[in-house]
């Protein structure tokens, strides 16, 4: 990734500076809790001023182009704008499990994932550190950080912030949970989320496209869209599936995820208390071939419980 003429130009300082201006009455996602994040105030997701992190490390579990050989380098951020039922990272999306550091401390960890030979950096659930990311990324380029930028996110992001981000996230890797509104206030509770999910989508394909790798099989550009099966058809794969090929195109590349098993609330929920069954999964898969939405990943279910 090329990032000095957004370095040199005086770019990316203007929009770190842009960013941070909208901490003082926060409105970096939909929840528009306009707290004064700079006095300490936190809003929907627990965020602060310092970004919170629960981990930096080499990962070989994300979908192929983006783990490659050596792994992608996925730096977990503390907190989220979804309060999922079912969350399997529950205790550093909603328990605030994590550290507090400094964004020149955070730029050090990009810096030592590129120097152990990350493919990218990962930035998970980082919607409400979209300022801090973008400080870090301006601390860390005049020493040398040349890496992509993976946003991988749960897709409820406002455009206006996203645009942020254009010319310097290099792929996105959003959710796209839900088709039904009822279900995402139901389940994760939020409002407004079909709309906003799609809108977010389209934002971040118009500013990317449609994923490319290079020579070895590497992304180096463009959206992969994730979407977990849900118990009972909760998660509206078919619709959601739909969409994607009308409004992005068939080419666009679907991590069709099989792995949901009731973590956290979830073990409590009429319907979400058990795994996913496998003739959920295939009515899903069959949805994906009906949409004619060829790119892309399939899992297999293991016969007791979850995706291998």
């Amino acid at each position: 990734m090329n990032y000095t003429d957004l370095y040199q130009s005086g770019e990316l300082r203007k929009r770190v500076q842009e960013a941070y201006r909208r901490l003082t009455s926060c409105d970096l996602c939909p929840h528009d809790c306009h707290v004064n994040r700079l006095k300490g105030e936190r809003g929907f997701c627990g965020a602060g001023y310092r970004p919170k992190i629960a981990s930096a490390n080499l990962h070989k579990g994300e979908e192929p182009p983006i783990s490659g050989v050596h792994g992608s380098g996925t730096i977990f951020l503390t907190g989220c704008s979804l309060q999922c039922s079912f969350c399997q990272n529950f205790p550093i999306s909603q328990l605030g499990n994590g550290e507090e550091i400094t964004t020149r401390e955070l730029a050090a960890r990009m810096l030592k994932l590129q120097k152990r030979r990350a493919h990218n950096i990962n930035f998970v659930t980082p919607t409400h550190f979209l300022p801090q990311l973008l400080a870090a990324l301006w601390v860390a380029i005049p020493l040398g950080f040349s890496l992509p930028i993976v946003w991988n996110s749960s897709g409820y992001e406002k455009t206006d912030a996203l645009m942020l981000l254009e010319g310097i996230v290099a792929l996105y890797l959003p959710d796209m949970k839900y088709a039904d509104d009822a279900q995402a206030l139901a389940v994760s509770g939020v409002t407004g989320y079909r709309a906003i999910n799609r809108a977010a989508v389209c934002e971040m394909y118009r500013q990317v496209g449609h994923l490319q790798t290079d020579e070895e099989g590497i992304a180096v550009k463009g959206v992969i869209v994730r979407h977990l099966v849900l118990p009972e058809g909760k998660g509206g794969a078919a619709a959601t599936l739909a969409w994607i090929a009308d409004n992005l195109g068939e080419e666009t590349h679907i991590a069709l995820m099989s792995q949901y098993f009731p973590a956290h609330r979830a073990v409590g929920i009429p319907d979400l208390n058990r795994s996913l069954t496998h003739e959920e999964y295939d009515e899903a898969v069959a949805a994906l071939e009906h949409a004619g939405l060829e790119n892309g990943w399939v899992q297999e279910l293991d016969e007791e419980r979850g995706a291998v």
